[in-house]
């Protein structure tokens, strides 16, 4: 699976600090945070005809993790939710955009890791690009990759960071292999998540997914098991092991990027039939009725 670029992405108007600019001109500081060290955190946002899904889940997630990383200073949610209209209206979006914040401790005043060198305040980037779902619908395969994700104690999932490497590194894996998608195991050897995207099973007629011990609380991830409960689909959080994927009955991911994509096979192993099942199918179309008629209105 390669993401191809949209021909209307062209001449996007991105907002770096407050600053429209043509996609081609936008500057990032040598001493900003993000490109000294990865300094930074950030959110992926989707735009349905007209609002903003989860919008109030996203930046509180933003602040959260920024707090954790003892940034001093934040913008409001106001002020946030004001950059990414500019942004919006810049490029005449309404609808089927992706949206990636990205909140960087701002710039220093000479290089080093020290956080007293930001005197600055820091960066909101606001990049908004037409982008539909990166993954094909009708099912994508996954390998498991040999990164593992770090235990809280090491660098708690809870902080959305921009430190993505690892995510990287299994990805190119999963490139290798032939795959669309890596499963990315916790330091125990429990299923943790993918390189991009939250994993759900149905094992024995009960929907599975893992705990957030080595995962970030997902969005879309919150928003499935509150539809499963809704509908009556018994569901558990807990440890799973590959076993465990392979036997499943069914398989999706979740994630703002990618929505639900069916999973058809892991490691060469069938899920399932091989199609997506019908408690994927339900989900998927509850999930679609959800982002349509709720979000916050931005345009």
């Amino acid at each position: 699976m390669l993401q191809t670029s949209d021909e209307r992405n062209r001449d996007l108007v991105v907002n770096v600090g407050g600053r429209l600019t043509h996609r081609d001109r936008a500057a990032v500081s040598p001493f900003d945070s993000a490109v000294q060290g990865g300094d930074a955190v950030w959110e992926g946002l989707r735009l349905y005809d007209g609002t903003i899904f989860r919008l109030d889940e996203h930046l509180a997630r933003l602040r959260a993790s920024a707090r954790a990383l003892a940034f001093t200073q934040i913008p409001s949610d106001e002020e946030i939710t004001g950059q990414i209209k500019r942004t919006l209206d810049a490029n005449g979006m309404r609808d089927g955009v992706h949206i990636r914040l990205t909140l960087t401790r701002g710039v220093k005043v000479t290089s080093g890791m020290d956080p007293r060198l930001n005197q600055a305040g820091p960066t909101l980037i606001v990049l908004a690009e037409f982008k539909d779902p990166v993954y094909d619908a009708a099912g994508i395969t996954l390998i498991t990759a040999s990164v593992r994700r770090p235990a809280p104690d090491c660098l708690d999932p809870k902080i959305h960071h921009n430190n993505l490497l690892p995510s990287i590194l299994a990805k190119i894996e999963a490139n290798v292999a032939g795959a669309d998608d890596a499963v990315v195991l916790d330091h125990r050897g429990f299923i943790a998540e993918t390189n991009a995207t939250h994993l759900f099973m149905v094992i024995g007629g009960i929907l599975a997914t893992p705990t957030t011990a080595s995962c970030p609380e997902g969005i879309t991830r919150a928003a499935v098991l509150e539809l499963a409960a809704s509908a009556g689909i018994g569901c558990q959080v807990g440890d799973y092991t590959l076993p465990q994927l392979y036997t499943a009955e069914e398989a999706f991911v979740t994630g703002t990027m990618g929505g639900l994509a069916p999973v058809l096979a892991v490691d060469g192993r069938v899920i399932g039939d091989g199609t997506p099942g019908p408690v994927t199918k339900r989900l998927t179309a509850l999930y679609a009725t959800l982002t349509a008629t709720t979000g916050t209105p931005v345009t």
